[in-house]
């Protein structure tokens, strides 16, 4: 596969804008401490609820018309217009800029990140390959997690955390410099009817109507409570709790990033004794644990071996998601299926970003902790008593 030069292109499109993409999350919860101090969770709550609505609102519709879609010009033209946007964010001094902001970004990302999920599979036809492949996006994500906060630190002792924005805007135009100079497939007609509504209702409907994919959903309700957790709440434990700063919020990050990767990197030898099924019990059983501890804030010791479970347990249920998927469709229809699963998912977080920061503002981090641990638990026994059973391989 690494004969492939359009997947490894593709690869490092995807690890240069990710990169940029932790750097921004990273600043932008600096950005809404200098801007409201003690409120930095309700505004960084708020401001990814507005980035969930992106993605819910507009990813099913690119999603519909993705076939119709010149990949590479719309993937190109997508980050060039990101990174203008990010060039925008040093310069916000109210929230409602960041809000603003916050949403147009992340309309492209809706547009961006299904059509490229589902240029995957068909880069890569072959089963074997196109496993190692959604192994190496999902550590991508996780080397993200660890080497995104280092790199912010690291640049944070010579400058401003505003001029990360401008490092931020540089990833992805070299991203978009790399899809430019790849060679991607054409997208394969549909045979679901035509139209953008019929594509639109096709993609959402079959999805749910999968058990499989029905669980995963459900799943996904633990690994967004998690992930909201972390990006929303982790400055303020680290700032209040802890009496660290800057540079403890990102390593904070990156542990969380270093159990993600851990689990990612050993997820295919696992699959091959066990199912999905089994990965997501464990990956919901460890996010709900340790939500369940972190809301009695502990101190740095105790924080840190969370922080690191709950890295574990959203690989646990996020790195076999894409192969859950294509296993579910045909191929000509995968771009529907992974916009829908796009969707759905970040509808998820739509609610718990909300939860994660207002619970905290208004209820404080215990009980903020507390709370996303029980959604956690509701979303393990759910999963627990719908996602069908299958074999020990994943074929």
């Amino acid at each position: 596969m690494w004969k492939n030069t359009t997947y490894v292109k593709l690869l490092s499109a995807q690890i240069v804008s990710l990169l940029g993409t932790g750097i921004s999350s990273i600043t932008l919860a600096l950005l809404a401490w200098d801007l409201a101090e003690e409120n930095a969770s309700a505004v960084l709550g708020t401001a990814f609820a507005i980035k969930m609505i992106a993605y819910v609102g507009l990813a099913p519709i690119f999603g519909a018309i993705a076939h119709k879609l010149p990949r590479k010009a719309f993937m190109f033209g997508l980050d060039i217009v990101r990174a203008g946007l990010i060039l925008c964010l040093p310069f916000v001094t109210q929230a409602w800029e960041v809000y603003v902001l916050v949403f147009c970004i992340n309309a492209c990302s809706a547009g961006f990140t299904p059509l490229f999920q589902s240029t995957l599979p068909q880069v890569l036809p072959d089963r074997e390959q196109y496993v190692k492949a959604l192994s190496y996006s999902r550590l991508a994500y996780d080397l993200e997690q660890i080497i995104s906060p280092l790199i912010a630190a690291a640049l944070l002792m010579v400058i401003s955390f505003r001029g990360l924005f401008i490092f931020d805007a540089c990833t992805f135009l070299v991203s978009g410099l790399l899809i430019l100079f790849c060679i991607l497939p054409v997208s394969l007609p549909v045979e679901h009817g035509k139209g953008v509504w019929n594509n639109l209702k096709f993609g959402i409907q079959s999805y749910l109507q999968t058990p499989s994919l029905r669980a995963l959903w459900i799943a996904y309700l633990a690994a967004s409570g998690a992930s909201a957790m972390v990006i929303v709440n982790t400055v303020v434990y680290i700032n209040e709790v802890l009496a660290g700063g800057d540079k403890q919020t990102a390593l904070a990050m990156a542990i969380v990033g270093l159990g993600s990767m851990v689990v990612a990197f050993k997820l295919p030898t696992l699959l091959d004794k066990f199912d999905v099924r089994t990965s997501m019990i464990a990956g919901t059983a460890a996010i709900t644990i340790s939500l369940l501890f972190m809301s009695a804030l502990p101190m740095w010791f105790g924080f840190a071996i969370a922080c690191f479970v709950l890295g574990m347990g959203m690989s646990c249920i996020q790195t076999p998601a894409g192969l859950l998927i294509t296993r579910s469709c045909s191929e000509q229809d995968s771009a529907s299926y992974f916009a829908a699963n796009f969707s759905l998912s970040h509808l998820w977080w739509l609610f718990t970003y909300l939860i994660a920061g207002w619970s905290s503002a208004v209820l404080g981090l215990s009980h903020s902790y507390l709370l996303m641990g029980l959604l956690s638990a509701i979303s393990l026994l759910l999963v627990v008593c719908y996602f069908p059973k299958q074999g020990k391989r994943l074929e």
